[in-house]
């Protein structure tokens, strides 16, 4: 491989960061490899955050492994284990949690940017199983090469490597990796396109992926156009969270299927793999229907509410026992309200609190109190949470579902739009995080 040709769509110069993750498999490694010889042309300096999905038993062995190959060739080890798991699809969570550290890792560092390993046989797999289950435009054109995040990009150089080229290149230069023995069980459905559908299609052309990636690139290159007209769309049919049915009713159809999507994502944000054709196809019965109330629930305890002329959607609390939501950019709350991560903020309200990710163990979670729940408060001293809610006469019917904002080790960092704890820093101390309850 070519390594001047993997790297040519983006910039990288002298003094960049570039954070890669790394599980050891052979994809990841291989990613490695090219980084090692990028930095022997530029000057930058290489992270490897690598996470631990807890779920098999040669991973401590696989992750020693991997921070002394770091060690050698000195790359920064970046580590987090993922001790337990909520009820959610496993992988889905587990893909949130570790961009999540990611995420973490690339502003700790204040990196350009971020890459995987991703190739085009992940891409085709990913293609050919949102067309069986059904998707959006942008689901079905799979991922890009390159995304723009916030202050950095996420880059996938492998996207026109095959997996076969990826083991190659690693037997030929001796590169170690291990191998997930669970990439060959039939339980998932990746791995059965992966070693049964992929196969017939490489043997009926070996330049398949090729075309795959330009199938996807057209799809992309459709939706941004999309998008375009999809946000001027947007900014008529929806204000304050609210789809106003009539100016929605007057877009052109295939508009009004992706100004339904926008609408539906803005609220599950990584979730969105959760909705599929068949809940917009319900969502579009209940807007065209001469009712004038009706509702469609969704997965998460999630619902969808027409009323007269207005489409909201929201978490139903009634429904809800307890939840637990890792934080992400933004975070809609079961109780209406919402938790958005911010760059920067005016003001010092019960509502907002800026943190130091030196003085708390990340990623923070959102959760329902527990009995025993007690937080370090500013200014000294420790309170019950339950002190906290009879000081503010919060009734007891909202208590159940009120935010509580922990980090991992579980200490109590704010009780939003109530009371700060002692992590809370003032303007002129050292902050990097920023969450406005609203």
């Amino acid at each position: 491989m070519n390594v001047v040709e993997l790297y040519k769509d983006i910039k990288v110069k002298d003094g960049d960061v570039l954070v890669f993750g790394c599980s050891y498999g052979p994809d990841s490694m291989a990613l490695f490899k090219t980084l090692l010889e990028l930095r022997e042309k530029y000057d930058i300096r290489l992270i490897c955050a690598h996470v631990n999905h807890s779920k098999r038993s040669a991973s401590e062995k696989e992750k020693v492994e991997l921070e002394e190959f770091c060690n050698k060739h000195d790359v920064v080890f970046e580590y987090m284990k993922i001790e337990k798991y909520g009820d959610d699809n496993f992988h889905n969570e587990a893909r949130n949690i570790r961009y999540q550290f990611f995420n973490d890792v690339v502003k700790k560092y204040n990196a350009t940017y971020l890459l995987t390993a991703h190739h085009s046989d992940d891409l085709m797999e990913t293609i050919l199983m949102r067309i069986a289950r059904g998707s959006t435009l942008k689901g079905y054109a799979g991922f890009k090469k390159l995304v723009k995040m916030d202050g950095y990009y996420i880059y996938r150089p492998f996207i026109s490597v095959t997996k076969d080229e990826l083991l190659n290149y690693c037997h030929k230069y001796n590169i170690p990796y291990a191998i997930d023995a669970s990439n060959n069980s039939n339980v998932y459905t990746r791995n059965r396109y992966r070693k049964e559908v992929l196969p017939f299609l490489k043997k009926e052309d070996k330049n398949i992926h090729l075309k795959y990636l330009k199938f996807s690139n057209l799809l992309n290159n459709a939706d941004d156009f999309i998008e375009e007209e999809a946000s001027k769309a947007i900014k008529r049919v929806i204000l304050d969270n609210k789809l106003f049915i009539d100016r929605y009713l007057e877009l052109n159809k295939f508009l009004q299927r992706i100004v339904l999507e926008r609408f539906i994502s803005s609220f599950y944000q990584d979730d969105l793999i959760l909705i599929n054709d068949k809940h917009l196809d319900l969502i579009e019965k209940i807007i065209n229907s001469k009712r004038s109330n009706s509702i469609v629930n969704l997965p998460n305890d999630v619902e969808v509410v027409k009323s007269y002329n207005e489409l909201t959607i929201s978490r139903n609390p009634s429904l809800i026992s307890s939840y637990e939501i890792e934080i992400s950019d933004e975070v809609f709350l079961p109780n209406g309200h919402k938790l958005k991560r911010l760059n920067e903020v005016l003001g010092n309200s019960n509502n907002i609190i800026k943190l130091s990710s030196k003085e708390v163990t990340l990623p923070l979670i959102v959760r329902t109190r527990k009995i025993s729940d007690v937080m370090a408060i500013k200014g000294g001293g420790h309170k019950k949470v339950k002190d906290i809610f009879i000081d503010a006469k919060i009734p007891l019917k909202e208590r159940d579902m009120w935010p509580i904002v922990v980090d991992s080790l579980g200490h109590i960092v704010f009780v939003p739009g109530l009371k700060k704890s002692k992590f809370d820093k003032t303007n002129n101390d050292f902050y990097d995080i920023i969450l406005r309850y609203e």
